[in-house]
């Protein structure tokens, strides 16, 4: 059994655990929190929850961490400081800083002599290897990512972390024309801006300055400035009432050409429809862990993404077994 450690009990940490207990091999062996340990009642029966503080003394008790922080201030910090220590998996989504994040997280790896896998979420994650799949089949041509509707944890914890915000969310919103224009093969040439909207639901404390608020919001790099984003605030009971749901999907949809002198156009989509964000990201977090100790185990170190991970380290089943059912 994979020896499991959950550094976070947020959303994403709640459904990474339902995932691990899922998992035929795998193992929940403790919870790590920066709240205090004992505030915190977990699903899976036995496991400790252990102050965040102290997960180093429990370097030789687990195999892989699975680190559920946000990727605005925590993951950054975090997973390089883990990776020294542990193999760990983390779903760091600020696609502008992956490369920094990396060689960080690679330094501190290979110094450990651990395995670290970034990125590892749907998107950044599974949607980037569907990108690099549909460029590999069909050279050129348009390629397209959408998001949503959808709740985006990422950016809703980024805006919890302006001061004088209480709670928020985040709803990523597709452009439906462009959308079906993508679909129907047209090779647009939409900016960001042109896809997507981002709308806002923040609850401010008491007293706060709520057009500074949404001036940080909208003007945030990496996550809100290069779109049009709507602010609307909303009292902490109402956003709970009205948007306590995590859903969220997208779609990949590429456009390309075979024959002499690209005579015939294809389409490929890829597409999510997710009922629960962080259980789903939980889930390929879960899977790619159980990736992350297997490479591990034939001597790789250092930091990988999920282009680096072959799929069948993913199954946890014999090269027969998948041939034989997947194949």
């Amino acid at each position: 059994m994979i020896r499991v450690g959950i550094a976070g009990y947020g959303n994403l940490g709640k459904g990474t655990e339902a995932a691990v207990f899922n998992a035929p091999d795998m193992e929940l062996k403790a919870v790590f929190t920066r709240r205090e340990p004992g505030t915190l009642q977990i699903k899976t029966p036995g496991v400790p929850v252990i102050s965040f503080a102290q997960i180093i003394e429990y370097k030789d008790e687990i195999d892989v961490i699975i680190n559920c922080g946000g990727s605005a201030a925590d993951l950054p910090i975090t997973t390089p400081m883990l990776a020294e220590y542990f193999n760990v998996v983390d779903s760091f989504d600020r696609h502008a800083k992956i490369p920094e994040h990396f060689a960080k997280t690679d330094e501190c790896a290979k110094r450990g002599q651990r395995l670290a896998v970034i990125a590892a979420g749907w998107d950044p994650g599974l949607f980037s290897v569907a990108r690099l799949t549909m460029q590999a089949v069909l050279p050129g041509g348009a390629e397209h990512t959408f998001w949503g509707r959808g709740i985006s944890q990422g950016h809703s914890d980024a805006i919890r972390r302006i001061e004088g915000v209480e709670d928020a969310r985040q709803y990523t919103v597709p452009n439906a024309e462009a959308l079906q224009k993508a679909r129907s093969g047209e090779l647009i040439a939409a900016a960001t801006r042109e896809k997507h909207r981002r709308e806002c639901y923040v609850a401010a404390k008491e007293g706060a300055d709520k057009d500074k608020i949404a001036e940080q919001i909208k003007t945030m790099p990496d996550y809100f400035a290069d779109y049009n984003t709507d602010v609307t605030f909303v009292s902490a009971e109402q956003l709970r009432k009205e948007h306590s749901g995590l859903p969220h999907g997208g779609s990949v949809i590429h456009t390309g050409f075979t024959g002499f002198g690209g005579s015939t156009k294809h389409t490929m989509e890829y597409t999510l429809r997710l009922a629960s964000n962080p259980e789903f990201t939980g889930s390929v977090l879960t899977a790619y862990a159980g990736a992350a100790f297997r490479l591990a185990q034939s001597g790789k170190t250092g930091c990988c993404t999920p282009f680096d991970i072959a799929p069948a380290l993913l199954a946890g089943q014999t090269a027969e077994a998948l041939r034989l059912k997947f194949l």
